[in-house]
């Protein structure tokens, strides 16, 4: 066949004679053409780079994995077995959107070969290379794991740690006066966007790993700003709070200059400074990051991504968090690592995705910087699941039913740290909301304010500072016919007069404190404040001692109408008891409560007391997340199995009849009935995490 047609071709020359030059018939010039340019293409083809799979930005991704190793001072051979075969084998058995990697851990050490920075002693190639090039080709954006005020190299430089009171160097963290920014940071990172192309950055131990500063350059900057002279050395000291104030302001301008400047020649790359504007950090964004992420505690998990979750979904950035692959507690009852199953890990996914997050899970690297192969089933069984659930539950947004305040203005009234995470508070009014099915928010001042009407009910839990202005809007909230709960002697003290009694007296620290109401007798620990009500006002429950148990009781709570709405306050520490001894008393002591301000929530579940509900909204349907919170996982650092939820009973009250519910994964079709604007439904039994979606129409 290829003779014939060589023969075919040849023909097509005229014959020459001698001295006459050479003349293409016509159609010979047509097939020579046709030929040329199908060689050309060919050529093209191979000299030209193939078009690389687009990939996604931070604020559209939804699953991701995290690996680092903490490079240091010992490891000689990273790179060594990093192969485009491991990579490859993570991105077809998980399918993530990124893949976050190690870069520079806390001991400063670079796990790629830098050549601003300060690199390991030895690499095998270039690992940081070969990372890029293969998820260049498959579409998944690369983002690095760098340690930002935690640097334990750069520290060693005079001058560049900061000064801790007693006039030592700190142990870990740098200076915002000093030149480590400048000198490392910011170059870092234009090197990491620029010569390797990453996508972005996670940048770890940043807002957490601050501290006050004693230099004399931060100690001249606060008299300078400030006009206090005497610099204070802790808690309790005058001008405490003022000195803490100061540096949480030094760092926020820290973060937003090496923010500016590295955007100022890689505008694309994305910038995330780890637990910022979080629950470490609760307050307004007040610096361009691209996206808000942190990694909840590797024990306890399920309420730690239940808090942080739920205070990041209104922070109007695109946020997601980070579970632990392993469990720290049971690694050092083994002293080994020791990995957490696909259902545990698949519970503290649906948490996070309930409350429409992303969701990424964090696994080690070995010591040359390879990946362990060996644990990437249990994510390809992770990633399975939440991709099943990924077209209706991510971006869902909350719809407004019970605030939880969680003050800006206190938090950092109390702390003694610039942005330690003091959550009790918060926590123990928060649990026994969600042990008793009701949707609650986690929200601050700045998250509140002008929205309050939204809520029917707003929660200020054991609250002792807040701006005039905020607690103004707070009372003519409840005028206009809002409802407010009021937990702690410290809540009720900044709103006495709206409550209408006269508190008495000191807070009192009891032990054996008795709380009955409702003939249940519950004893706990705590602090209370004994009040006299006013002229109809409405008392619940009472509290006496063991110690004393014949002494006359103080009433427990009151209630009362305040213009068109309704205020009521728990006199006790309610939520530090729950958040330190859970009793079950004082549970449905405050959901009785709740209940009565708030009596017809736009959904009800009943069945069981260990679901997480979430009411939310997305693409323009009505949804009710169902996480099983079952088990003792908040002690058990291994869960191996998680017993499903017996049916579960839903009443909802939108009013108008659905067209259609279904039941996801699988658009499995429920059946309904519908009366009197109230539609009811039950549910097979809760495995992890379904979502009932309401087709409106």
């Amino acid at each position: 066949m290829e003779s014939q047609t060589q023969n075919n071709r040849l023909s097509t020359f005229a014959p020459l004679r001698e001295g006459e030059p050479l003349i293409m018939k016509p159609a010979l010039l047509v097939g020579w053409a046709a030929t040329f340019a199908i060689l050309s293409a060919a050529l093209l083809a191979q000299s030209a780079p193939a078009e690389k799979p687009p990939r996604l930005r931070r604020a559209d991704s939804f699953l991701g994995m995290h690996f680092d190793f903490h490079a240091g001072p010992n490891d000689r051979e990273v790179g060594k077995n990093t192969t485009r075969e491991m990579i490859e084998r993570i991105i077809d058995l998980v399918g993530p959107d990124y893949l976050q990697i190690d870069c520079k851990g806390h001991p400063g050490y670079s796990s790629y070969p830098t050549n601003v920075g300060n690199p390991v002693p030895g690499f095998v190639g270039d690992p940081l290379r070969t990372w890029r090039d293969v998820t260049a080709a498959r579409g998944v954006a690369l983002f690095m794991h760098y340690s930002g005020v935690y640097e334990l190299h750069a520290i060693k430089n005079p001058g560049w740690a900061a000064i801790n009171a007693d006039g030592k160097p700190n142990a870990r963290a740098t200076s915002f006066w000093g030149p480590y920014s400048e000198t490392v940071l910011i170059p870092q990172l234009r090197e990491l966007a620029g010569n390797y192309g990453v996508d972005g950055v996670w940048v770890d131990g940043d807002c957490w790993a601050a501290v006050p500063d004693y230099g004399p350059a931060a100690i001249a900057a606060f008299q300078q700003a400030t006009g206090i002279s005497t610099v204070p050395r802790k808690s309790g000291e005058p001008h405490w709070f003022e000195f803490l104030e100061f540096h949480r302001e030094a760092f926020r301008r820290y973060l937003r200059t090496y923010i500016a400047e590295v955007k100022k020649t890689h505008p694309r790359f994305q910038i995330c400074s780890n637990w910022a504007f979080t629950d470490h950090m609760p307050e307004p964004v007040s610096a361009p990051v691209d996206f808000l992420s942190g990694d909840y505690s590797p024990d306890d998990s399920v309420n730690s991504a239940r808090i942080a979750g739920r205070y990041l979904a209104r922070q109007s950035v695109p946020w997601d968090l980070m579970a632990w692959s392993f469990s720290r507690k049971a690694a050092a009852e083994a002293g080994q690592k020791v990995q957490k199953t696909a259902v545990q890990l698949q519970r503290e996914a649906a948490v996070v995705l309930a409350l429409g997050g992303g969701f990424q899970a964090y696994f080690k690297q070995k010591r040359d910087g390879s990946i362990f192969d060996e644990e990437m089933p249990v994510m390809a069984e992770v990633a399975k699941f939440c991709r099943e659930r990924q077209a209706v539950c991510h971006h869902s947004e909350a719809m407004p039913q019970i605030a939880v305040l969680f003050s800006t203005v206190d938090q950092y009234r109390r702390s003694n740290g610039l942005f330690s995470r003091n959550l009790s508070r918060v926590r123990g009014v928060l649990l026994p909301l969600l042990e008793r099915q009701c949707s609650v928010e986690l929200l601050g001042e700045h998250q509140l304010t002008g929205r309050m009407r939204e809520y029917p009910l707003i929660i200020v839990p054991e609250c002792e500072h807040l701006a005039p202005a905020f607690r103004n809007e707070i009372a003519s909230y409840v005028q206009a016919g809002g409802n407010l709960l009021l937990v702690g002697p410290g809540s009720a003290k900044l709103f006495e007069h709206e409550l209408g009694i006269s508190l008495k007296g000191v807070v009192e620290p009891m032990t054996a404190l008795r709380l009955a109401h409702d003939g249940v007798t519950s004893e706990m620990n705590g602090r209370r404040q004994n009040f006299v009500p006013g002229r109809g006002i409405r008392t619940i429950g009472q509290l006496t001692t063991v110690k004393n148990p014949d002494a006359s009781p103080q009433p427990a709570a009151s209630i009362t109408s305040h213009g068109r709405g309704k205020i009521a306050a728990i006199y006790l520490t309610a939520a530090e008891i729950y958040a330190k001894d859970r009793p079950a008393g004082l549970r449905d002591f405050v959901h009785e409560i709740v209940r009565e301000l708030f009596p017809r929530p736009l959904v009800e579940v009943k069945g069981s007391p260990d679901v997480d509900v979430v009411v939310a909204r997305n693409h323009g349907k009505f949804l009710i997340h169902l996480v099983n919170a079952s088990g003792e996982h908040a002690t058990r650092p291994i869960v191996e199995n998680i017993a499903p939820l017996a049916p579960l009973e839903i009443t909802i009250r939108l009013g108008t009849k659905p067209a259609r519910i279904t039941l996801e994964p699988g658009a499995r079709p429920v059946p309904f009935m519908h009366e009197r604007g109230e539609t009811r439904l039950i549910i097979p039994p809760l495995a992890i995490y379904d979502i009932v979606t309401v087709h409106e129409r």
